[in-house]
């Protein structure tokens, strides 16, 4: 479960910077009230967290799920 929502967190990031760096478009500043509003620092330290894990799945042995 942890591995999903940090997946989803990562995307979001990545959607995020894409839209920067294609229109100059900041979503999550846009939602919250800026980039300095405690509400986007929020979704800004929950998405780099969720990076961090992702990381985490890079080094750990593949396994498969059971059907």
């Amino acid at each position: 479960m942890i591995n999903k929502i940090a997946l989803i967190l990562t995307i979001i990031g990545g959607i995020n910077w894409g839209l920067i760096g294609i229109f100059q478009f900041d979503a999550v500043a846009w939602l919250f009230g800026g980039s300095a509003s405690i509400f986007s620092r929020i979704i800004y330290t929950l998405v780099a967290l969720g990076a961090i894990w992702c990381i985490s799945l890079l080094f750990r042995p593949e396994t498969r799920d059971a059907v």
